[in-house]
């Protein structure tokens, strides 16, 4: 499991440190593992260090200290270094050590932005040490300039490898959202612990492979602000059966989906719901859709009963249940009713309209992506369940922010779809999954995503310790936000069993076995 941190949660923990007089101690820490990356860099691409042209673009701050050292360091072992001053001034002690070691200095006022990125692009390596982890509002004044300047030229392949201190310059430590022109990273190396910006987007793109240094301070660190879960925590937590379950205790999942305009829709949801080891599955819906779901899966018990008067552990609601009376009044009573729900499609307005209303009840997980959560917090400022409307361009700048938003307004685990998939719950636990193949992106992924995570939840549902190995914070209320991560993590990895390409909705449902199979 990756844990991560704001860049306010590392500077408290460092203070203590610094207090102490070790501030020069930490920057040296930090410079050696920046360096040793920059090295291991330089010989994968030319085979060795000495040699190499590496250019730092140094920054004012503590952050352009780092890069500095890390550039003396580099040069020691033999590689030509050159910083390019990105302010008024440099880091004095780090340009003092550059200056020892052999490196040279192009200050501010001595260039212009189309010399130095002559030079930055002429390099085998670049240090981007403008920035760290207290700026605030991306890059700006010559620094900007300089860095349009190397994106308008950049030659695609065969352009230099690009690490990045701590942050790339122009990404939010806190929250990753991108401002002004950002240097696009091979690899960050960032210190003490990870920085949440790193893994939410749209800053995560600009992050490359992510390495942590580790300072010495590591245990005077907080709660993370943000996790995600890899393939063996999928493999440790992911619900399985003991030599005593029987169907019932496994988890029973009922499924409000599909009409008679998207069939589709519940067919592709209850059997990722099979796939995903639910013990058993119900179908509520029309007379047409349920034989269609029976005759592609059928261990799935279809009726047209109310929910009231079916007994299951967790429900799946929304996808293609939309223009069907009886489908929209089943949808109603879940989500009014006490038993965890996964709520996604065409039941999310409802259930944004619930909330404004104070009826929706406990256990509930909204999956909608940016357009539908645009959607969303319309419908709650409209109806005084909460205050700003954001509109899709502010969602996707800030997803985090908006996603937390939501679970504060609904009291929902909100799951927001994208890329990289964002899930908040309301006591603010976060997590962030950028597992899945950029090929999910099409119609009916999401409906079978749905199944996945009622599976999940069900087999969560009535064991407030199911997923106690991951830690004290996902016992309880929170176990349903580690439930719908575990889904967006096995969905994600269904996607790519085969390799990156077309990856049918019918085809990745059947992969979420293999998966759970090579987890056990």
């Amino acid at each position: 499991m990756i844990a991560a941190w704001t860049g306010e949660q590392v500077r408290a923990a460092e203070a203590p440190a610094l207090e102490r007089g070790e501030g020069p101690a930490l920057m040296r820490r930090a410079a050696h593992g920046l360096a040793l990356e920059c090295a291991r860099r330089l010989r994968g691409r030319r085979g060795r260090v000495a040699g190499a042209r590496v250019v730092v673009l140094a920054g004012t701050g503590n952050n352009g200290g780092d890069g500095l050292w890390a550039g003396a360091e580099l040069a020691r072992r033999g590689a030509a270094v050159l910083a390019v001053a990105a302010g008024d001034r440099l880091h004095p002690e780090g340009a003092a050590a550059l200056a020892a070691a052999g490196g040279r200095v192009l200050r501010a006022g001595d260039h212009t932005p189309g010399d130095a990125a002559g030079h930055v692009l002429g390099a085998d390596l670049v240090l981007d040490a403008v920035l760290g982890t207290g700026a605030r509002g991306g890059l700006r004044g010559p620094a900007a300039e300089l860095v349009r300047a190397v994106l308008d030229r950049w030659p695609g392949e065969g352009g230099p490898q690009i690490v990045a201190c701590d942050v790339p310059s122009g990404v939010s430590a806190d929250t990753g959202a991108v401002a002004g022109p950002v240097l696009p990273a091979d690899v960050t190396v960032t210190f003490a612990g990870a920085k949440a910006g790193l893994f939410l987007p749209p800053g995560d793109r600009w992050c490359g492979e992510v390495r942590t240094v580790l300072l010495g301070i590591e245990d005077a660190l907080p709660v993370p602000a943000l996790r995600r879960l890899g393939p063996g925590d999928v493999a440790a937590l992911w619900p399985r059966p003991g030599a005593a379950s029987h169907k019932y205790s496994r988890g029973v999942v009922g499924v409000v989906a599909g009409s008679p305009t998207y069939p589709g829709a519940a067919l592709m949801c209850t059997r990722a719901a099979v796939d995903a080891g639910a013990g058993m599955v119900r179908h509520l819906g029309d007379a047409a859709t349920r034989s269609l779901v029976c005759l592609t899966s059928p261990e799935v018990v279809g009726s047209e009963d109310h929910p009231d008067d079916v007994h299951v552990q967790a429900w799946v609601v929304g996808p293609g249940a939309v223009g069907d009376a009886a489908q929209e009044s089943r949808i109603g009573a879940v989500l009014a009713g006490g038993l965890p729900a996964v709520v996604d499609a065409g039941a999310l307005d409802a259930a944004a309209r619930a909330a404004a209303d104070g009826i929706l009840g406990p256990g509930k997980v909204l999956t909608p992506h940016a357009g539908e959560l645009e959607q969303i917090l319309a419908w709650l400022a409209a109806l005084g369940g909460g205050g700003d409307a954001p509109d899709r361009a502010a969602i996707e700048a800030e997803p985090a922010r908006w996603a937390r938003a939501a679970a504060e307004a609904t009291g929902a685990v909100v799951v927001l779809k994208g890329a990289t998939t964002l899930v908040a719950a309301p006591d603010g636990t976060l997590l962030s999954q950028a597992d899945g193949s950029p090929w999910l992106a099409t119609a009916g992924s999401g409906d079978t995503l749905a199944g996945i995570m009622g599976a999940a939840l069900a087999g969560c549902a009535e064991d407030p310790d199911a997923f106690a190995a991951a830690g004290e914070w996902a016992r309880g209320e929170s176990r349903l936000a580690v439930a719908a991560a575990l889904a967006v993590a096995v969905h994600g990895y269904a996607s790519r069993l085969e390799g990156l390409g077309p990856v049918p909705p019918t085809v990745l449902s059947a992969n979420v076995r293999t998966v759970l199979r090579a987890g056990r």
